[in-house]
């Protein structure tokens, strides 16, 4: 079962965004997660098998310019998991359809996402759902 997660589902959000970013507190994703939940101009999905989360995707709209895109604005694939004993099930497929159906009905007409240029697993998983490379680029930094 996939459905948009509510306000008491933001804990079960928050433990699978800390499977995907460990480098960050639960109680930071529970905060997050509910403030997503509240925004009209975003969503998070979650996965259901019997009765577990087991998956969730996060999306929103994006304003500013989007590589690869011309509209605005566009809906974004800001993250997307799925526990490793259900992925190839097509939970992960499920999820991105409604981040996109979500988008499609604020008025997009584009849909955009992703990921680190060494993450060839996320390329691939992108490339499968549909995705096709817009750009490829490297950021700088400097400290003042």
């Amino acid at each position: 079962m996939l459905k948009p997660a509510t306000l008491q589902e933001a804990a079960e959000a928050a433990k699978l965004a800390l499977l995907l970013w460990p480098d960050h507190t639960l109680e930071e994703f529970v905060q997050e997660m509910r403030q997503l939940i509240l925004q009209d101009d975003s969503n998070v999905f979650l996965a259901y098998q019997n009765n577990e989360a087991i998956g969730f995707a996060q999306c929103q709209l994006r304003y500013d310019y989007v590589e690869g895109t011309s509209s605005s604005p566009v809906g974004y694939l800001e993250g997307l998991f799925v526990k490793k004993e259900f992925r190839k099930q097509g939970f992960a497929k499920k999820l991105v359809d409604d981040c996109e159906k979500w988008s499609k009905e604020k008025g997009c007409r584009e849909f955009a996402s992703d990921c680190e240029l060494e993450n060839e697993q996320s390329l691939a998983m992108h490339l499968k759902l549909g995705f096709v490379e817009a750009n490829r680029i490297i950021c700088f930094k400097k400290d003042l």
